[in-house]
């Protein structure tokens, strides 16, 4: 257990770290890039890539989740997004990316008040399955109960329940909370649920039956969590303890294997490795694939908080558009700063440590090596 620091008299915290705080340490045995491999198996769904895309509408179109499963990887659909909310979303995408910043929170909190369909949640999902790859989709702890059944009924394969924070002991004295454990028991599908980020919460979170766990809380780009709520954990601390919960849930459960995926924070290929050095099994990302051709936010990024109707807690990004959803994934790259080529350069992290295999890198050596301005 790291040691407490003061941060008054009447106040101490544990020192976390974030991604850019660490680096990952070189071995004295290297292996071939061609070598290593970065498959990834959550339950019966197996994937070539341990990158998930994340369930954002700036990100992730039923088009964009066919595409991604015909490349090997895995795209998530958020169901309480455009797609489901109306017919054709495609020319209220188009306004959006042409508000000016001054009127995008407001005008997205009035696009988002549309009501979801429960006939387009079983529409979108049919057609990404029509098409004969693995189909994920997302809702909100808060919508969970209301929609399941239809998400159910379409032939989902895996559900991801994610929400900014999310724990197995709401307790609220106006609604009957989503009771995880039993709602998990009762569905024939694996269910990945999230974010959390700490020991207990996750240890919590994985008693419930959940396949993987979601290590964040909105902190990725765009989101002003930070800012509005001045809720924080850096992403490295957060990724270290929910392995450790894993672990100790292992001992606990007699060896069941709980996945561990990182939500949130990783903008460049650094990060992404340095996830996977701290614990993770896969990573959620969303803004390096917004700025994929493909992607139906057309350069813009923007998540649920950015249209949330009491408390904003993000805001749409400029992203830009540089490539392709190949490039980007697989280059080639023609930037040096880690936004192409993400799945060869994390070959190349774990080739450079010695590993060729995701679970064996979970051990490789770190150190704490704080990001300097000349750097």
């Amino acid at each position: 257990m790291a040691a407490e620091v003061e941060i008054g008299r009447g106040k101490s915290g544990r020192r976390a770290y974030a991604f850019d705080d660490i680096g990952i340490v070189p071995s004295r045995r290297t292996r071939d890039p061609e070598e290593v491999s970065v498959a990834w198996q959550i339950d019966a769904y197996r994937f070539e890539m341990p990158l998930v895309v994340a369930p954002m509408d700036s990100v992730v179109s039923p088009a964009v989740a066919i595409a991604m499963g015909r490349m090997d990887g895995l795209a998530v659909l958020d169901l309480e997004g455009l797609w489901t909310r109306y017919e054709d979303p495609e020319p209220l995408l188009a306004e959006i990316t042409g508000l000016d910043d001054a009127a995008a929170t407001r005008r997205l909190q009035e696009i988002y008040t549309a009501p979801i369909k429960e006939e387009l949640i079983g529409r979108r999902i049919q057609e990404i399955r029509d098409a004969g790859v693995t189909v994920a989709a997302r809702l909100s702890p808060q919508r969970t109960a209301q929609f399941h059944k239809a998400v159910i009924d379409a032939g989902v394969d895996l559900f991801v329940i994610r929400g900014t924070t999310v724990s197995a002991e709401h307790v609220s004295g106006r609604a009957e909370p989503l009771n995880l454990k039993q709602f998990i028991y009762d569905l024939d599908v694996p269910v990945i649920v999230g974010g959390c980020s700490t020991y207990t919460a996750a240890l919590h979170l994985m008693r419930t039956g959940a396949a993987g766990v979601l290590v964040g809380f909105g902190g990725g780009s765009g989101h002003t969590t930070r800012t509005v709520l001045g809720v924080a954990v850096p992403m490295a601390t957060a990724v270290a303890d929910v392995a450790a919960a894993r672990r100790d849930y292992m001992d606990e459960s007699g060896g069941r294997y709980v996945h561990v995926i990182a939500d949130g924070g990783m903008t460049n290929s650094g990060d992404i490795a340095k996830a996977f050095a701290c614990g993770s099994d896969a990573v959620m990302v969303g803004s390096p694939f917004a700025r994929s051709s493909e992607a139906p936010g057309r350069g813009y990024h923007w998540g649920s908080e950015a249209h949330h109707g009491d408390v904003p807690r993000g805001t749409r990004l400029n992203l830009g558009t540089i490539g392709s959803l190949e490039q980007i994934l697989h280059g080639p790259s023609h930037v040096a700063d880690g936004s192409m080529n993400l799945i060869g350069a994390l070959r190349r992290a774990m080739a450079t440590s010695g590993y060729t295999e995701l679970k064996e890198f979970q051990r490789v050596q770190v150190v704490v090596a704080p990001r300097r301005s000349t750097d």
